[in-house]
């Protein structure tokens, strides 16, 4: 009884403790409500007021950028109505210009009118007059103006004729001037066309040695060994206080060349002595000899010939140890044979002959013996004695007029021969004429009065002018080139002719600032 009577006082007290703290939480979350929704009113009133000043804002900007665009479309709006109103005002200036000037034109149209009549008029009389005039003509003359003018017919047909006869002499002229350039212009372009170097050789050689007591063993003991070597190279050995140095003085190349490779060879042997002197230039001339036939072997090869004789290709190879003034003459052969090729291509005919009669045409002077004939008939005849063909036998003989020409290939040969040897640089003696004739023709250029300068061109071939054009007319400059022309013919020798080109030249020069 008293356990339930606790267990119910138990119960009763906590549900009395239950609904009173039901109670008190039910008051409590009541006062929160109120406060949470008191705070959200007044947070949302905040709110509604910042909105409203932001909208306001918003209002006052679009309003401001509403306003810009009005001004802005209403400044556009008169700047249009004032260019309108400057075009309009242009515009009536102009139709009163053109109102003005179409007053002109009717003005001027009338006074036209007024003068076309008058000139109708005057042509009228001038045509009675032109008529009465003839009558008369005929009366005193005796003939009608249709035979007159048949008569003045024949008499231009007359004239035409002789016009016409000096017109064709003229072409004939010019015909023969164009023929003569086209020669220059082939020659011009075989020479362009062949490039080569100018081999200039002396007649002394100079071999090096290490030191100076070479000079003694080369001497020798009372100068047995280099009266030695003198006797068996036939060349004149010059020893003197060059240093390091010794001379070896010859007008035979290929002796001079036979020297002084022996030489070399007895210096780095070490043993030099008569008998070996002797040993080693035999040696050394047959290996010149050997070295000579592969020379003219090469020589052909290079330049395309075939078919020489044994003994022309020995001579060809031997050219290259002969030299005329200074000039060398296998450098030249082939010069010339390149040349012939050129010249005789560009006239249609056959270029490998002329190649190879260009190459054999100095083949007279490399003979074995020394007989008393031009170079040229030499050459001839030993062509001829090796079976080369007619043709190039001719060119060989005719190239320096010893003989007539019977081939076109014997001028071509000729010619080219004298483009060889005649170029400045090749030879000596002709490089200083050259340059002396060169002077010598501008010093007769600027002889005259009002000649400004003068210049040879084109090695000599050309002379040109240039005059002052204050001082010198256009008819003065014709004299001059031809006055000068006859100077030059009769005071200087020169090969072909030399062209004298007078310029006259008027130049007006301003500066814009």
């Amino acid at each position: 009884m008293d356990v339930i009577s606790i267990i119910i006082g138990i119960v009763v007290g906590a549900g009395v403790g239950i609904g009173l703290t039901i109670a008190f939480l039910k008051k409590g979350i009541e006062s929160k409500s109120k406060q949470i929704i008191d705070e959200a009113k007044a947070e949302a009133e905040v709110q509604r007021k910042e909105k409203l000043l932001q909208a306001k804002e918003k209002f006052l900007q679009l309003k401001e950028e509403h306003e810009k665009i009005i001004n802005e479309r209403t400044r556009k709006v008169t700047n249009l109505e004032n260019s309108a109103k400057q075009k309009s005002d242009a515009a009536s200036k102009q139709l009163e210009e053109v109102k003005r000037k179409e007053a002109e034109i009717t003005k001027i149209k009338a006074n036209l009118s007024q003068q076309l009549e008058i000139v109708t008029t005057k042509e009228e009389e001038l045509e009675k007059n032109h008529r009465k005039q003839v009558e008369s003509l005929e009366k005193i003359a005796g003939i009608t103006a249709e035979d007159a003018k048949s008569q003045l017919v024949e008499a231009l047909k007359e004239e035409a004729k002789t016009n016409a006869l000096a017109h064709i002499k003229d072409i004939v002229e010019e015909a023969k001037i164009n023929a003569n350039k086209e020669a220059r212009k082939i020659v011009v372009q075989t020479i362009q066309r062949v490039a080569t170097e100018q081999a200039i050789e002396n007649s002394v050689s100079v071999f090096n040695i290490e030191g100076d007591e070479v000079k003694g063993r080369i001497i020798g003991r009372e100068g047995r060994n280099i009266r030695a070597l003198e006797a068996a190279t036939g060349v004149e050995i010059i020893v003197d206080d060059t240093p390091e140095a010794i001379i070896l003085s010859c007008f035979d190349p290929v002796r001079r060349e036979i020297a002084r490779l022996s030489l070399h060879q007895l210096v780095t042997d070490g043993r030099i002595h008569p008998a070996r002197i002797e040993e080693v230039v035999k040696k050394t001339q047959k290996q010149i000899e050997d070295e000579i036939i592969e020379i003219g072997k090469r020589t052909t090869i290079d330049l395309g010939i075939h078919g020489l004789h044994p003994e022309l290709i020995r001579m060809v190879g031997r050219m290259k140890y002969r030299s005329s003034y200074g000039q060398n003459l296998l450098q030249h052969s082939r010069e010339v044979a390149n040349l012939c090729a050129t010249m005789a291509s560009e006239l249609g005919l056959n270029p490998k002959l002329a190649k190879r009669a260009g190459l054999l045409h100095d083949i007279g002077k490399v003979p074995d013996e020394d007989p008393e004939l031009p170079h040229a008939i030499l050459g001839m005849k030993i062509a001829e004695k090796y079976n080369e063909k007619p043709d190039i036998c001719n060119a060989i003989g005719a190239h320096h007029d010893e003989i007539e020409m019977t081939t076109l290939i014997s001028p071509i040969v000729q010619v080219c021969d004298a483009i060889s040897g005649a170029r400045p640089g090749a030879r000596r003696e002709v490089m200083e004429s050259y340059i002396k004739r060169i002077k010598e023709l501008e010093n007769i250029g600027m002889t005259y009065p009002g000649v400004e300068q003068a210049y040879a061109i084109q090695a000599g071939r050309e002379l040109r002018v240039i005059v002052e054009s204050g001082k010198v007319t256009d008819t003065q400059a014709d004299t001059i080139s031809f006055e000068l022309a006859q100077k030059i013919q009769t005071e200087m020798t020169y090969p072909g002719q030399v062209k004298v080109t007078v310029i006259r030249e008027k130049r007006a020069v301003n500066y814009a600032k």
